[in-house]
C-alpha cells in the first residue's frame, strides 16, 4: 500500500505523548510504512533539455527546497555526487544524473534565495559546490534534532519519530556510480527528499517551542559559509591498527603502504580499502617479508587481485627500510589543534589536564540544562584549546574574545563564557594534585577524545554510509576502506555546529549506518564516530603509537 504524504500540519498539532524516553515530540501513534513517493519514482534526469525543462518547475514551485545527494564512498576514490535528488512544494522531486548532465548552475538559478533543507548538510554540500550549487539560506534537519535534544538523528528515525513515517530501508550501502541505477535503488533516494521540508517545518515549530530558534539560526549560517575542510597533515596515521605499530620504523612501513595504496586508488578511481584492506598493509607491515615472495604468503596478499600488485607493496617496503633514522616519523602524529594529545596532559601538565576536567565538566553541565550534545554547545576542540592556554589577562571578556577567535557562535559564547571563566581559575598551588595524580585527567568526554588526539583511528572517521560494504569486502572495517570523505553525521565534515560525522552519519534509525549524522547518535554520550561536529571537533576512538 502506498502511503500518503502526510499534513505537516496534522503531524505536529495537539501535543504527542513521549514513549522514547528523552525523545522531544515523541509520537505514540502507530509507523506507517512509506514504502514509494507519492507521486511515483521520477525518472532521473540525462539530458540538457530534461534539465532545463525541470529547472522551469523547480523556479515555479514555492517554499523551501529540499536537497540529498549519493556518493559512492565505499566504491570510488572521489566524493562526487553521483546522483542528486530535488524536492519543493509545486515542483514534486526530481532526480538529476550529475554524471550525465555536468555541472547544475541551472538549478541555483531556479532556486535563487530560497531556503534549502538537508539533512547532516555538512556532508552533501561539498560534493553539490562542485556542480554549481551552494546555498544562500539553510535548514539543517539533523542538527536540528541535535539541538533539540533528540538521541537518534538518522534520517529515517526522525521521520518517525516527528512525523510518524517509516522510510523505506536497504540500500544505503550501493554503489550509486552503478548505470543504469535499478528502480528499487531511486525509489530509496526519491524518499530521501520526500518528507524532508514537512520534517523541517515540525522541527521548526519544536525549536520556536524550546526558545532555540536563534541556536539553529546561527548553526545554519556557518555550515552554509564554511569553507573547504582542510586535508589531515598524515590521514596514514588513520590507518586501522596502527596501534600495534609498535617502532617508528614500522610507522614509515605503514606510512609508504599507505601511499602506495593511495596512488593506485586515485589512478584507479577505486576506494583505497578496495585495493588493499588496512588489515593486510598492518599484516605486512608487522611479519616484514623480505621479498614478494613471501609477502604473497601472506593471507590477503596470497589472492590473485592483490599478487598482481606485490612488487608495489614490496618496494614500498623495502622504501621505509631503507629510510635514515631522522626521516622516520614522530611516535606520535599532531593533535589537529597543535595541542598534546589529552591522554598525555596529566604527564605534560598536571594543572592543564586538571582544568580541562573542569572546563568539561561545566559544559557538560550546561549541555545537560539545555538538552543537547555538549560537542554542538562547543566544539571540543576550541574547548581544549581554551583549557591548555587560558586567555590572559583571565576576565570575562578575555574568554568572550577567545570563544570568537576559535569559531564559537554569538548562542555559544552567551551560554558557556560564565562557566569557562570559573573553570579557568587554577587552584593555588598547594591545593593542587600531585604530577600524575589519578583523576587529573577524568572528566566527561575524556575517553573520546583519547584516540583521536593521538593522531590514529580505527575506522570512525570513515563516515560514508557505504562503510559497511567496504568493511565486508576488505574483512575488517578499516578507515580508509568505509570511504574518504566523512561526513554526512557528524558531524566529521569541515563545517561547525553538527554531530559527528561523519564522513556521513545519516542513518535512517539504525538502517543507514553510514550516513553517520544523519547517524544514530546518543544525546549526552555520542558513539565516538559521531562525536566530531562538523566543525573539525574529534571523537574517534583509538590509541597512538608511543602515546
Amino acid at each position: 500500500m502506498t502511503a500518503t504524504v502526510p499534513d505537516p500540519t496534522e503531524q505536529v498539532s495537539g501535543g504527542v505523548s513521549a514513549n522514547v524516553e528523552g525523545e522531544p515530540n515523541s509520537s505514540a501513534r502507530e509507523t506507517i510504512p512509506l514504502l514509494v513517493p507519492a507521486d511515483g519514482v521520477p525518472p532521473v534526469l540525462t539530458e540538457a533539455a530534461e534539465l532545463a525543462a525541470a529547472a522551469d518547475r523547480l523556479a515555479a514551485g514555492t517554499g523551501p527546497v529540499a536537497f540529498d545527494a549519493e556518493r559512492a564512498s565505499g566504491y570510488r576514490y572521489s566524493q562526487r555526487a553521483y546522483l542528486i535528488q530535488i524536492r519543493r512544494r509545486g515542483t514534486g522531486s526530481l532526480l538529476l544524473d550529475p554524471i550525465a548532465l555536468g555541472e547544475l548552475s541551472i538549478i541555483q538559478a531556479a532556486v535563487g534565495d530560497a531556503e534549502w533543507v538537508l539533512h547532516a548538510a555538512s556532508q552533501d554540500l561539498p560534493c553539490l559546490a562542485e556542480l554549481g550549487l551552494r546555498p544562500t539560506v539553510l535548514f539543517d534537519t539533523e542538527l536540528a534534532g541535535r539541538l533539540l535534544g533528540y538521541e537518534r538523528v538518522g534520517l529515517g528515525m526522525m521521520v518517525e519519530r516527528v512525523l510518524g513515517f517509516g522510510l523505506e530501508k536497504g540500500h544505503s550501502a550501493a554503489d550509486w556510480s552503478t548505470r543504469p541505477l535499478p528502480e528499487p535503488w531511486l525509489r530509496y533516494a526519491a524518499l530521501d527528499v520526500e518528507l524532508l521540508v514537512e520534517l523541517r517545518d515540525a522541527l521548526e515549530a519544536e525549536l520556536h517551542e524550546q526558545s532555540k530558534i536563534e541556536f539553529a539560526h546561527q548553526e545554519f549560517a556557518a555550515i552554509a559559509a564554511a569553507p573547504p575542510r582542510e586535508p589531515r597533515a598524515e590521514p596514514w596515521r588513520r590507518t586501522s591498527g596502527i596501534h600495534r605499530a609498535r617502532t617508528r620504523r614500522q610507522l614509515a612501513a605503514v606510512r609508504a603502504m599507505w601511499t602506495a595504496r593511495d596512488r593506485l586508488a586515485r589512478t584507479r578511481d577505486v576506494a583505497p580499502g578496495r585495493v588493499l584492506p588496512d588489515s593486510a598493509i598492518m599484516d605486512a607491515v608487522l611479519n616484514a617479508p623480505t621479498d614478494a615472495t613471501a609477502l604473497i604468503r601472506l593471507p590477503i596478499f596470497s589472492g590473485p587481485r592483490i599478487r598482481r600488485t606485490a612488487s608495489t607493496w614490496m618496494d614500498a617496503l623495502r622504501g621505509a627500510a631503507a629510510l635514515p633514522d631522522d626521516a622516520l616519523p614522530a611516535p606520535a602524529g599532531p593533535s589537529g589543534d597543535g595541542l598534546p594529545p589529552a591522554n598525555r596532559w596529566a604527564e605534560r601538565d598536571p594543572v592543564a589536564a586538571a582544568r580541562l576536567a573542569r572546563v568539561r565538566a561545566a559544559l557538560a553541565a550546561v549541555a545537560a540544562t539545555h538538552t543537547m550534545p555538549v560537542e554542538n554547545l562547543l566544539e571540543p576542540a576550541l574547548s581544549r584549546r581554551l583549557a591548555w592556554s587560558p586567555p590572559r589577562p583571565l576576565a570575562g571578556p578575555a574568554v568572550r574574545g577567545a570563544l570568537v577567535a576559535g569559531g564559537a557562535r554569538p548562542w555559544q559564547c552567551e551560554l558557556t563564557a560564565e562557566v569557562l571563566l570559573a573553570a579557568l581559575v587554577d587552584p593555588p598551588p598547594e591545593a593542587r594534585p600531585a604530577r600524575g595524580a589519578a583523576g587529573a585527567e577524568t572528566g566527561p568526554g575524556a575517553e573520546a577524545d583519547a584516540g583521536t588526539e593521538a593522531g590514529v583511528g580505527t575506522g570512525a572517521e570513515t563516515g560514508g554510509r557505504d562503510g559497511a560494504t567496504v568493511a565486508a569486502d576488505a574483512g575488517g572495517g578499516e578507515a580508509e576502506a568505509a570511504g574518504r570523505s566523512v561526513d554526512r553525521t557528524g558531524v566529521r565534515s569541515s563545517s561547525r555546529g553538527a554531530g559527528g560525522g561523519s564522513e556521513r552519519t545519516r542513518t535512517r534509525g539504525g538502517g543507514r549506518g553510514g550516513r553517520g549524522g544523519r547517524g544514530t547518535a546518543a544525546h549526552g554520550a555520542p558513539p565516538a564516530h559521531e562525536t566530531r561536529p562538523p566543525g573539525g571537533s574529534s571523537g574517534a576512538a583509538g590509541t597512538s603509537p608511543g602515546a
